[in-house]
């Protein structure tokens, strides 16, 4: 859930974001051990800040120059910490890097406002955005378990929790009215029945086309991938990497003309033809036939979640009861919890005007996002004003040891630095 956050995208800042990515497209900003960074990665990685910022790139060069020597130096940290990750051999599954890409492209369409918008922005193509997005993606989540693995390692005392209260709460912020929250997810998937009524349709398309119908005709007709369709289903050539696994097997074992059996995927089920392989790129084309949720598998799920929620109501314990049902993975193994948030800054609509209603230990009734359906559990509450010790002590604790964290982490890249590589090029260096 703390990843549902989206950028606010200008149609000026992302040409000129565009014009970045070509021009500095073969730039070597720095060398990692192993690791290349780009100049170009390091000016999208900085125009991401500025979109956020809000900082006019046009108008503000100097503190724009500034943002890039900053988003070098994170890169350079990102780069240390995935050399450490690797070297211990730290894995993400495949399942989480596609629910995180597909989470990731569907908020840039949503706020650009097309698949075709996303393309422009970024000046490629979907297939290369998603190589590169895919690549990102896993290098990130593999430094986050890296970090985390490390981190827990890491506790802080009462003492140094007072220490860390007396010396900062001068600085320390206001809070607003903020809950504590866990919650439960369950995504809405498709049953047998949906996949049964997806698989008969696109076994008959495939007996058509060993009948000898067109492929490309077959995918303007009933191909259910808006990217392709249109185009016969053709995707252009690919490398490794950039599909789904099962998809990609089965696409690289093909020859040259040859149409593949019916292939299953988290997206539907797939038949794939082979038209061109250069060296190890390959030009497939597709017909996707999507297995989609029905209203009985939404019924199916919303009981399911209300059985969840009479069994905590009746004694079962939530955060063990989210460890067993709930789909959201980056909170299931932590009982569902999401942690403390400001009411008014919640990013989802749905959960501010739940638990607003909600009082202390209570589990609302499920209610549904884009993303599933959900029952929410209030842990705590807190009202807005100044920070003391007594009122407010989980918050400062949790303050004090993320800024623990944060220094023993510091500590420790300094200390990996010292067995690695690292060269930064001139024109990059303050």
């Amino acid at each position: 859930m703390k990843r549902l956050f989206v950028l606010v995208v200008t149609v000026f800042v992302c040409s000129t974001t565009l014009a970045w990515s070509q021009q500095l497209l073969d730039g070597i900003a720095a060398i990692v051990g192993d690791e290349i960074i780009l100049e170009s990665e390091v000016a999208q990685y900085a125009a991401t800040l500025a979109l956020q910022m809000k900082l006019d790139i046009q108008n503000e060069p100097q503190k724009f120059n500034e943002l890039q020597k900053n988003s070098l130096q994170n890169l350079i940290v990102q780069k240390i910490l995935l050399t450490k990750a690797r070297e211990d051999t730290i894995v993400v599954e495949d399942s989480q890097v596609e629910q995180v890409l597909e989470q990731q492209i569907n908020q840039w369409i949503q706020q650009i406002g097309s698949e075709r918008k996303v393309e422009e922005y970024f000046g490629s193509s979907m297939n290369k955005i998603k190589r590169r997005v895919r690549k990102e993606i896993r290098e990130h989540l593999m430094v986050e378990k890296l970090q985390q693995e490390k981190l827990q390692e890491v506790k802080i005392t009462r003492q140094e929790v007072e220490q860390f209260y007396q010396t900062n709460r001068d600085s320390l912020p206001e809070l607003k009215e903020s809950v504590e929250i866990s919650h439960i997810l369950l995504q809405v998937t498709p049953g047998a029945e949906s996949k049964q009524q997806a698989r008969e349709k696109i076994a008959g398309i495939l007996e058509r086309l060993r009948s000898g119908e067109d492929f490309a005709e077959l995918a303007r007709q009933y191909s259910e991938d808006p990217g392709s369709a249109a185009k016969g289903g053709e995707l252009g050539f690919i490398q490794r990497g950039d599909f789904v696994k099962d998809f990609e097997e089965k696409a690289f074992a093909l020859q040259p003309g040859q149409i593949s059996d019916i292939v299953e995927t988290q997206f539907g089920f797939h038949i794939i033809q082979m038209l061109e392989r250069r060296g190890e790129k390959i030009n497939v084309r597709h017909i996707l036939i999507r297995t989609r949720p029905t209203k009985a598998d939404e019924e199916r799920t919303l009981k399911l979640l209300l059985a969840i929620r009479d069994s905590c109501l009746a004694g079962a314990d939530f955060a063990e009861m989210a460890k067993r049902y709930s789909n959201d993975e980056t909170t299931a193994d932590k009982g569902g919890y999401l942690g403390w948030f400001e009411v008014e800054k919640l990013q989802l609509p749905e959960f501010k005007s739940v638990v607003k209603e909600l009082k202390i230990g209570e589990i609302s009734q499920p209610f549904r996002t884009r993303f599933g359906y959900h029952i929410v559990k209030l842990l705590n509450r807190r009202e807005g004003g100044k920070l003391s010790l007594q009122r407010d002590w989980e918050q400062i604790e949790q303050w004090a040891l993320m800024d623990k964290r944060s220094r023993a982490m510091q500590k420790w890249v300094e200390e990996l630095k010292k067995n690695l590589y690292i060269e930064i090029k001139d024109e990059i260096k303050e």
